[in-house]
């Protein structure tokens, strides 16, 4: 089997550097780049990425060996379907460790062409250090490393306003550009940068919020060799993903001209507001999924395609989105309705084993979030309680008990949480022990035993579940 490189594969001519990527993992490589891959084979966008690692103090040797390229497999449900492609992502140059080369991670910010800065660097990645007291060495943290480059790119093209950047944070938290945003200006005051520059920074830089959806498992194990074998090539860097992507943008409408991945039938758009399709992903998409958890883990199942595969449980979760949590909501339809349907399809995907157990990680906190929202607007709206919601929450309760029908539930979550439970469920009758939990105003951040029934209905459904065992 023949190594993949840019000589076997005859990808030797490099387009113009147009993207830095922080990051090298396998959301970004199975979303973002390959995004760009679409662009460059469709668009004529003709742009290379270069990534850079944020934490790691060890050298990329694997995807730089490989000259930056590795396969994209794409397999799931779509619309009835099963799909099953491959893409080779010729578009990464590979990625460079500025604690090994800092003057070579700056430089990149001398490409004339770079347009662009993507980042995914988790959730805690944007944050302040400031212990990283000079630009001139490496910082710790992402927002101090990219003000860096950017101050370099200021002083390199003399504050020129057409060398600013757009910048496009995938960290999955709310506002995220300008959180960025506004740690990179904290970096400006602390290392005590020109004036000027900062103004370059604000008016000739763009920041933008964005919402990001896909599920990136990562490198296919179970089936890589069989894989590689139809590829022809030794691929350790390919990674597995989704059919579904989503990618909506808070951005300038130089955006839309420079980034055209709407026009290429990807799944990106670019809006004003991010809030609705925030809200539809966490009603529909995270709220189906933690409903679920503890409805079909007590009857045995134990991964989100068994659970699909299970009328029972497949018809329980298609009510709840539709005929609960979807009516709950004050967004039209015609974007809810076809992100429910896709929705279905992902959970019903045979080449993810996604164990509810891992969905079920701090799933109060998660339902606080994800499913109560829908299930008190439901009552708002209808004047009535939602059954299957009623369900699902009463299923929650006997799940945090920590076992059922003989065998212990692998319970993760806060310590005092799991220690709450499991005071209340040694002493109490499942009376007492629903309207303990309702009353935790530091679980739900109010008192839910003031919901008329809702008491009532919980207790209802705890008890035909403790039935059962």
């Amino acid at each position: 089997m023949k190594p993949l490189n840019r000589q076997n594969t005859g990808k030797t001519s490099p387009r113009p550097l147009k993207i830095v990527q922080f990051g090298t993992g396998n959301f970004l490589r199975g979303f973002a780049d390959w995004m760009v891959q679409v662009l460059n084979d469709q668009a004529e966008f003709n742009g290379d990425i270069q990534m850079v690692q944020v934490h790691s103090r060890k050298p990329a040797r694997i995807i730089n060996e490989q000259e930056g390229l590795y396969h994209v497999i794409v397999r799931g449900f779509q619309k009835g379907e099963t799909v099953e492609e491959n893409q080779l992502i010729d578009c990464v140059r590979g990625a460079i460790n500025p604690y090994i080369d800092y003057k070579g991670f700056l430089e990149l910010a001398n490409s004339p062409e770079l347009a662009f800065i993507f980042s995914n660097t988790t959730e805690a990645g944007i944050y302040f250090e400031e212990k990283d007291r000079d630009w001139t060495i490496t910082p710790e943290s992402f927002p101090g490393k990219l003000t860096a480059l950017l101050f370099q790119r200021f002083r390199h093209f003399e504050g020129d306003p057409d060398k600013g950047l757009l910048i496009l944070p995938c960290e999955l938290i709310a506002d995220n550009g300008q959180k960025l945003k506004e740690n990179v200006l904290r970096y400006v005051d602390l290392w005590n940068l020109p004036g000027t520059f900062e103004d370059w920074l604000v008016k000739y830089n763009t920041f933008c919020n964005t919402l990001v959806d896909r599920i990136v498992p990562g490198f296919p194990i179970d089936a890589a060799e069989k894989i590689q074998e139809n590829l022809g090539y030794r691929d350790d860097q390919m990674v597995m993903a989704e059919p579904f992507h989503f990618w909506a943008i808070d951005g300038p409408d130089e955006l839309k001209e420079k980034f055209p991945a709407d026009k290429q039938g990807l799944n990106v758009k670019f809006v004003a507001d991010l809030t609705p399709f925030r809200t539809r992903k966490v009603r529909i998409l995270n709220g189906a999924h933690t409903s679920l958890v503890p409805v079909a883990y007590l009857k045995g199942i134990r991964l989100v395609k068994e659970a699909m595969d299970d009328s029972g449980t497949s018809d329980f979760i298609e009510q709840t989105i539709f005929k609960e949590i979807i009516p709950s909501m004050d967004l039209p339809e015609d974007i809810l309705k076809p992100f429910a349907e896709a929705v279905l399809d992902r959970f019903r995907n045979p080449f993810i084993k996604h164990k509810l157990s891992d969905i079920a990680l701090n799933s109060i906190s998660k339902w606080k979030v994800r499913v109560l929202p829908s299930l008190l607007d439901f009552i708002r709206k209808e004047n009535r309680l939602p059954q299957h919601l009623c369900e699902a929450f009463a299923a929650l309760i006997v799940f945090y008990r920590g076992h059922y029908k003989g065998e212990k539930i692998p319970l993760k979550d806060k310590e005092e949480i799991l220690h709450y439970f499991d005071q209340i469920w040694k002493i109490k009758s499942s009376e007492e022990v629903v309207a303990g939990v309702l009353s935790k105003i530091e679980f739900w951040d109010q008192d839910l035993n003031l919901i008329p029934g809702l008491s009532q209905a919980l207790i209802r459904e705890v008890d035909l579940l403790l039935e059962k065992e």
